[in-house]
């Protein structure tokens, strides 16, 4: 061993700094060394640890004051950004908004090509969280990109140019990919999304090199009749009641997959049931939905899981990041998995068992349950929600006191920086008249709901962002920053002692990671949920971020929110004593709405066209008809709104992601639509009303 050890270091130390005309490809082992490589950003997480931190310090404390910006480069679009750049040897790789792929040259901005797999747009009508993608993956030669139409497509490296493309789901069936591929043992590992719509959730590992599907894990049991694939999956259908098969049954793996390599398991969460509400779907704890499972690397086997919310009722996914880590617990060292979860209790457990060591409260206002089994970490559901079907208000919101924005763990400072909600909420009404129906959401929410509380919910004020600094060994906040806006972006930790967090109103600012002090900011032109990552080219430090406000709080454009900024998307870089000029191009109306001199409407139909627009179309163009990222319909001309029926109902503009609605609308509720749109123009044109 003697011998050796001399010979490993100088292999990588050769491999840390050869130039790229080596050539030297990204592997297992590479990547399993990733966190050696601080010049580069290989993986989504960093390393396979996904702790988001870099030992890069040359950007520190007690240098912000000269940190600029070095480039921008926009992208051409107003959806949602939310993907982490992909950096090797002075290459950032990044995905945007219809899964478009770009290779750019990190010192200038340079595009170097471009990819578009041509998403089919009229799919939109089946993506709950706008047309976003998170990220790709770098292996061999390859770049890995999921798409929204259930495609995993590899492409070559160098030149964007595809090398396979297939499909991992039903494309009849409502699924879709927004997550970033992973990679282990030679495979590129993928879930999906759509438990809105009635899914069955699993993950899928397919061979690298040639698209091969090697194996698949579902996440609930499938139709009894039929069997089931496993023996774990048997066990979960007794936690079930009804004929859950016939909706798909959810639990979707549509993020947060991590891997270790050590003990060559995979680790990923589950979305929701469908539907949302127990009264619909039925008594029991519907394993696997809200749960975070390991399966074993090379065959998919399920190895444990632990549930963080049992018969999930509030949409509280498992799905947000889990960070590894090797932490002293009680004189003991442990291997641990954290999460942060959606239902406001911060997971600490044994990453090799999946014993429960801990959880707690990480934001205020949970009312959902009062608190967890100090040993099985199970909830301790508050009496009030147990069996209701009464509308009632519950904290936190399905958006989640934590949703998919990466959070960052420093083993320096030994925190987690979390980008948190707390004291959020909604009116929670499932509908009992709630059928399955395939062409259609199938949340179970009553849409239409005007009983008591109706009104309540928007009253109340929204949810309150911050930046939370947890110590997961004593389970406690180290500090909390108050942002001025209820969304924060991903977050990245550095060597420098610095945390960086974008957020909605297009804000990015370093705090002092032991403290939250704000050291620096930029104004970026629109709202940021993607998490900002660093890297070293020709021994400078950079900082890149893609700013682009979307997902479904943009385009639900909730009102109590704070400021959220609407804009053209864009990746921008930073580095020491840049001093590149930054004008962002305005975006989005500069005065109220213009008076419509069009379609009279009884007070019956404008109130039908309310309730109607509130269940189909607020989702895309937010609440009350106010705007974020997709058109404000109050500016709609007479000659869109004397063809709206060609649009919702014809589709003629599904090639630009606005789908048919024909399965759903008929004429006359469009007309009652139209008329409600037009009633909120003209009461706004009246008042003089701005957009925000």
């Amino acid at each position: 061993m003697s011998k050796r050890r001399p010979i490993a270091w100088a292999l990588l130390t050769g491999l840390l700094l050869a130039p790229p005309s080596l050539g030297i490809p990204i592997d297992d082992a590479r990547l399993r060394a990733a966190g050696l490589e601080t010049g580069n950003w290989l993986m989504y997480g960093r390393t396979h640890d996904e702790n988001r931190f870099s030992p890069l310090d040359q950007i520190g404390e007690r240098s912000t004051g000269r940190l600029g910006l070095a480039w921008s480069r926009e992208l051409g679009t107003t959806r949602g950004l939310e993907a982490t750049p992909l950096v090797e040897d002075g290459i950032l790789y990044i995905s945007g908004a219809w899964n478009l792929v770009y290779a750019i040259d990190a010192r200038t901005g340079g595009i170097l090509w471009h990819y578009d797999p041509k998403v089919q747009r009229s799919r939109a009508l089946f993506l709950c969280c706008d047309a976003v993608n998170r990220g790709v993956a770098l292996y061999r030669g390859k770049i890995y990109i999921g798409t929204l139409d259930g495609r995993l497509i590899a492409l070559d490296q160098h030149t964007g140019k595809p090398v396979w493309d297939v499909s991992t789901a039903d494309i009849t069936k409502p699924y879709a990919i927004s997550g970033a591929p992973r990679i282990a043992r030679g495979m590129v590992v993928i879930g999906n999304g759509g438990a809105e719509y009635g899914v069955r959730g699993y993950v899928s590992a397919f061979d690298a090199q040639n698209g091969n599907l090697i194996w698949r894990t579902y996440t609930v049991p499938g139709d009894p009749a039929n069997g089931f694939e496993s023996k774990a999956l048997e066990k979960a259908a007794q936690s079930w009641s009804g004929e859950w098969w016939k909706t798909g049954g959810g639990g979707p793996a549509w993020e947060g997959v991590v891997y270790d390599p050590a003990l060559d398991l995979l680790y990923f969460g589950t979305g929701n049931p469908t539907a949302w509400y127990r009264a619909l779907r039925g008594k029991g704890d519907a394993l696997y939905t809200a749960s975070i499972l390991a399966v074993r690397a090379a065959t998919g086997e399920i190895v444990w899981h632990f549930q963080t919310t049992p018969g999930d009722n509030w949409d509280y996914d498992a799905t947000q990041p889990l960070v590894q880590a090797e932490l002293s617990i009680r004189g003991r060292m442990r291997k641990i998995i954290m999460q942060a979860n959606k239902n406001g209790f911060f997971y600490f457990l044994d990453r090799a068992t999946g014993e429960f060591l801990s959880g707690k409260q990480f934001v205020s206002g949970v009312n959902w349950a009062t608190g967890l089994n100090p040993r099985t970490g199970r909830p301790v559901e508050a009496k009030s929600f147990l069996e209701s079907t009464e509308p009632m208000i519950v904290s936190p919101h399905p958006d989640g006191a934590h949703n998919w924005n990466p959070m960052a763990f420093s083993p320096t400072t030994g925190l987690v920086y979390v980008p948190a909600k707390s004291d959020s909420h909604m009116l929670h009404v499932p509908d009992m008249q709630w059928a399955y129906n395939p062409d259609k959401g199938n949340a179970g929410g009553d849409d239409f709901y005007e009983g008591p509380m109706a009104d309540k919910d928007h009253a109340m004020s929204g949810p309150k962002g911050e930046l939370v600094a947890w110590d997961p060994v004593r389970q406690r906040a180290a500090w909390r920053v108050r942002l001025p806006t209820a969304s924060g972006g991903g977050v990245l930790a550095t060597g420098g002692n610095l945390v960086f967090q974008g957020r909605a109103d297009g804000i990015l600012a370093a705090y002092r990671a032991t403290d939250g002090k704000q050291l620096w900011s930029f104004d970026a032109g629109t709202g940021i949920m993607a998490p900002p990552v660093t890297y070293m080219v020709d021994g400078v430090q950079y900082v890149s971020v893609l700013a682009g406000w979307g997902g479904p709080t943009a385009l639900f454009n909730p009102p109590g929110w704070g400021k959220m900024k609407s804009g053209f998307g864009r990746l921008l870089t930073f580095r020491l004593d840049g001093r590149a000029e930054f004008h962002p191009p305005p975006f989005g109306h500069q005065g109220p709405p213009p008076m419509p001199s069009f379609v009279e409407a009884s007070p019956e139909q404008v109130h039908e066209g309310e309730l109607l627009y509130g269940a189909h179309c607020a989702a895309c163009h937010g609440i009350n008809a106010v705007a974020g990222p997709l058109p404000d319909l109050r500016y709609a001309g007479k000659q869109t709104l004397e063809g709206i029926d060609s649009i919702v109902l014809a589709g003629s503009r599904a090639s630009m992601g606005m789908p048919s609605f024909a399965k759903i609308l008929d004429a006359d509720q469009v007309r009652a639509i139209r008329a409600y749109i037009v009633s909120r123009a003209r009461a706004d044109a009246m008042a003089g009303a701005r957009t925000p």
